[in-house]
């Protein structure tokens, strides 16, 4: 299993943002295979981390058309630096009380 881990310094998030992220995260999901997406907000700072099967998925969602566009947005208004870490999950525990 393999994570991308998205780090943000958020410049402006607008109503634009909002759908967008949600449109980003559904087209993860059911067409990529994406099998979670979180994302997290606080004061200027924005992390996101989702959760794939192989490296080919994560290629094939990088490269989506759609995708392409909503990224260039955030480079030229939402946000004014990232950085994407892909890691590979070496061990996964979870307790459940």
């Amino acid at each position: 299993m393999y994570a991308v881990i998205f780090k943000a310094k958020i410049n402006t998030l607008d109503e634009s943002y909002s759908k967008a992220a949600q449109r980003m995260r559904e087209l993860a999901i059911n067409k990529y295979g994406c099998t979670e997406f979180v994302a997290v907000t606080e004061d200027d700072n924005e992390i996101a981390i989702s959760y794939w099967k192989n490296q080919e998925q994560i290629k094939e969602w990088k490269q989506d058309a759609e995708h392409l566009a909503v990224q260039e947005l955030g480079r030229s208004v939402w946000y004014k630096s990232y950085k994407v870490e892909v890691v590979e999950v070496i061990r996964e525990y979870s307790e459940n009380t």
